[in-house]
């Protein structure tokens, strides 16, 4: 690992613009916990004043969520999220990962390895058990009571959404769209400017099916076909993230080519805002490769469900009553600059009224698999949270990214909230069913 990516963080003049942006600092209110402080760790680390075994630097690196809610404030225009993935690029290279993520990142790289596990998380899903156990279980449940938890969470119809006032889609369900297909959207639609390619992922495929089917049905409302994409594997953000710049290279490279090979030219749509910002920085993470031009040309292809939609309209959709609160997702308002977009699309849609929710454009505590390794510490950060959606009254909270929508989701479900999580092109489909 080169210098390259702590370059961006010279602009940093230690003005504390950053500090109370930091959800980590709000939460232990340890300087070393905020930005401005890791900053200091990453210079150390890369001049040599640290090294890569130092537990203090260690434990504060490990400590941030990578949300870069810290780039959006600051005045100076300091690139952090580059720089916090070298540096623990850095210390993987001396210091094994933590079982759970070694063993995550083992299983995510190959799609062959990820079947079973979803499978057999399906079916334990499918059986309500995972819901029922973990109901109620509050904030300080054992570390497996919250793991049942956000299996649950990602259920089609987590608890509580019949009371939401549109049971039927539920009690009907979403055919599988690789089983049966979606013809009687299919037919009505016409792709008056091309088609759009999928990008399915690792978690998104394996546990959120539902949110695709979602996609593929409103993309066609509005005129677009879905051309399938083989051989596509993980965006490889889960990788770098934890530090395995070699295996989020790797998944890259597959990406670009698969990509390249059955969908030239089209549009990339993504539903996950943190596969969203991986995809889009391809460009930057294969710079010295043979790819590297396609990379680039791959990167500027990728759009969001939300701009997709925006753009094309969205066309009308039916009456939906529903009182819903809008969480930001952290990878798609700071590291792809997507604000708007989700918001037009939720008022876009008759009868549904957008409630505020205090804290939406701050970070949940889920961060991939942060979740895992520091459960205290998301769970602090994830509190706030959970108490601002009581407040404003919501019965849905809808959020454009998977790890949001299990951290939020198994958070209400354990603290035995009556509030539903889904994604926004989920109330986008319900409305256009409607």
């Amino acid at each position: 690992m080169t210098a390259l990516p702590f370059a961006g963080l010279d602009p940093c003049v230690h003005c504390g613009f950053c500090l109370p942006a930091c959800p980590t600092y709000e939460a232990t209110l340890d300087e070393s916990d905020s930005p401005r402080g890791r900053i200091v760790l990453m210079r150390a680390l890369l001049h040599g004043d640290a090294t890569a075994t130092d537990a203090a630097l260690t434990l504060h690196l490990d400590r941030c969520l990578g949300c870069r809610a810290c780039e959006s404030v600051c005045p100076s225009g300091v690139s952090y999220g580059p720089a916090i993935e070298a540096a623990r690029a850095r210390i993987t290279a001396v210091r094994p990962l933590p079982a759970a993520v070694a063993a995550g990142l083992w299983i995510l790289a190959r799609p062959a390895r990820q079947r079973l596990l979803w499978w057999a998380s399906r079916v334990a899903r499918a059986s309500g058990l995972p819901a029922a156990l973990a109901r109620g279980a509050g904030a300080s449940a054992p570390p497996l009571a919250q793991l049942l938890a956000m299996l649950a969470a990602t259920r089609p119809g987590v608890p509580g959404y019949r009371r939401t006032g549109v049971p039927a889609y539920r009690r009907t369900g979403v055919p599988a769209y690789r089983r049966t297909g979606v013809p009687a959207y299919r037919r009505t639609a016409t792709a008056t400017d091309g088609s759009t390619a999928l990008f399915r992922g690792c978690v998104m495929d394996g546990l959120f099916g539902h949110v695709h089917d979602a996609t593929i049905r409103t993309l066609a409302v509005n005129g677009v076909a879905t051309v399938e994409v083989p051989r596509q594997v993980c965006c490889g953000a889960l990788a770098a993230h934890a530090g395995r710049d070699d295996q989020a290279r790797a998944l890259a490279r597959e990406n670009v080519l698969a990509f390249d090979a059955a969908a030239p030219g089209a549009t990339i749509v993504t539903n996950s805002a943190g596969c969203g910002a991986m995809l889009k920085a391809y460009g930057e993470w294969l710079a010295d490769d043979p790819l590297a031009g396609r990379a680039h040309a791959f990167s500027a292809r990728v759009r969001d469900i939300s701009e997709v939609l925006v753009e094309r309209g969205p066309v009308p959709a039916g009456r939906l009553p529903l009182r819903v609160a809008y969480d930001a997702p952290c990878h798609l308002q700071h590291a792809q600059r997507i604000t708007t977009q989700p918001l037009r699309l939720l008022e876009a849609i008759p009868g549904l009224e957008l409630v505020p929710l205090e804290g939406a454009d701050r970070c949940c505590g889920s961060a991939g698999l942060y979740s895992l390794v520091e459960p205290d510490l998301s769970q602090a950060v994830l509190a706030p949270k959970l108490r601002a959606i009581a407040a404003s009254g919501a019965k849905v909270v809808t959020t454009g990214n998977p790890g949001c929508l299990m951290q939020i989701g198994a958070g209400a479900l354990l603290a035995g909230m009556d509030v539903t999580v889904l994604h926004p092109v989920e109330l986008l489909d319900l409305a256009y069913r409607a």
